[in-house]
Parts: C-alpha cells; sequence; structure tokens
C-alpha cells in the first residue's frame, strides 16, 4: 500500500522538491500552503505523515499541530523550521510533534526521517514480540496492542512518540539508557539525530506520570548519561 505524506509549506519551490524527492521513493503526496488548507487536507485525505512547516500565514505550524492534537489526530508529524527557532522547535514537541527538522535540508534525510517516523508509525501495535503483553510496574499498567496506559486505574493520554518511549523504559526497566540509545530505539534513527528530542518527550511524560516532576519516583536523569526508569512497588 501507498503511504501518502501531506507536505505544508507556503514556499512553493521547498514543495516542489519534497513533493518530487518523496514520488521518487514511492510515496503519494498531497499539499497545502496555509494553515487552514492543512487542518482541511488532514480531516479529508487522511495522509499517513505530515511534513509541517512551522512559519505559515493563516494558522502558523504550532496552532496546526495543536489542533491536530486536540481532535484526537495522532498522524505522525514532523516540523520543519528555520534556524533560530529553537523555543518554537521545543514548543512543537511538547504539543504532539514526532521529530523536527531545520532549514536548509537535504531531499534525501527529509526522505530518510519520513521512513524512520512511519517505521516507527506501523510498528506501535508490534513494540512487543509477545503478543497480547500486559506490561504492569507499581501503579502503571500498559496495554501496547490497545495502545492504552493506566495509571493507578486511570487513563493516561499520550502522543505517539511519548507512548513508545513509556513503553520502552518499562520494558528496560532499572537500566540506565543513554539518550542515543533511547534515539535509535524509539524514533529509529539510521543516522546522527537531535538528543534534545528526547529530553523534551522525557518532560511530557514526567508531567502525566510523575506526582512532582521535580522530584521524579520512576524517570530518573543519570547525569552525563542519559535516564533510568526505576520499577515502583505498589504500596
Amino acid at each position: 500500500m501507498v503511504q501518502k505524506i501531506l507536505i505544508v509549506d507556503d514556499e512553493q519551490p521547498i514543495r516542489t522538491l519534497l513533493d518530487y524527492n518523496l514520488k521518487q521513493s514511492n510515496f503519494e503526496t498531497i499539499m497545502a500552503a496555509d494553515g487552514e488548507q492543512a487542518i482541511l487536507k488532514v480531516e479529508n485525505e487522511n495522509p499517513d505523515l505530515i511534513l509541517l512547516d512551522l512559519m505559515l500565514p493563516i494558522m502558523d505550524g504550532i496552532e496546526v499541530c495543536k489542533l491536530l492534537r486536540q481532535k484526537n489526530i495522532n498522524t505522525p508529524i514532523i516540523m520543519l523550521t528555520a534556524k533560530g527557532e529553537e523555543t518554537d522547535k521545543v514548543l512543537g514537541l511538547e504539543i504532539g510533534a514526532d521529530d523536527y527538522m531545520t532549514k536548509p535540508f537535504s531531499p534525501r534525510e527529509v526522505v530518510a526521517r519520513v521512513k524512520a517516523v512511519l517505521r516507527r508509525s506501523g510498528e506501535r501495535t508490534g513494540i512487543h514480540e509477545d503478543d497480547g503483553q500486559v506490561l504492569r510496574t507499581g501503579p502503571i499498567t500498559v496495554h501496547p496492542e490497545q495502545y492504552e496506559a493506566f495509571l493507578d486505574e486511570k487513563p493516561l493520554e499520550f502522543t505517539p512518540k511519548e507512548f513508545e518511549l513509556l513503553v520502552y523504559f518499562i520494558q528496560n526497566k532499572n537500566r540506565v539508557l543513554t539518550r542515543d540509545q533511547l534515539l535509535s530505539a524509539v524514533w529509529n534513527y539510521d543516522f546522527a539525530g537531535d538528543t534534545r528530542i528526547v529530553d523534551v518527550h522525557v518532560s511530557h511524560l514526567r508531567e502525566k506520570i510523575e506526582e512532582n516532576t521535580k522530584k521524579p519516583i520512576f524517570i530518573k536523569t543519570v547525569r552525563g548519561i542519559g535516564y533510568k526508569f526505576e520499577e515502583q512497588k505498589l504500596k
């Protein structure tokens, strides 16, 4: 089945460049030039992934991403940003973007990132080797196949990447994991990535499972190395 990519950028040369290279890699493409068009295309065309420029007319990329996630549309999103927009990059990740790329970028790298994100998205229901496996640690219960997680039996809401990160942490509880390990396992990059993506998602994950994010009991920071998910016993 051919996968469909929505390209959202107000610059025609960039849309044309991405359109050509994605089609060369056997993707189907659809395009939008502003935020409102992007929302309509997502709702009507149901793309498999969105390449979303940050700076758009009418409605910017942050607003588009936020609105889609509020509508519980979990289509993977790769933000396209310009240099110097560091705050917006982090905000984009916090509200549900799966990745970001900084302009100027090579078409080859864009295609590689698209394939990596789609690969992870397609594997969500197969994260575990054992079908039907339920993961439990302390008050947290995760059903990978149902894409559900609970804290003290109360349902938790996650973006796709947050869920995958939680699953990987629990699968590897009590082990120290480097940022590069997490980037490779959860984002499945075949090339050097930006480990700040990991930090942002860990921060957001903590907000949803930790009672006190400044004194986390589950996801501990191991300074200079990465993180460790510590198993908790039910009280």
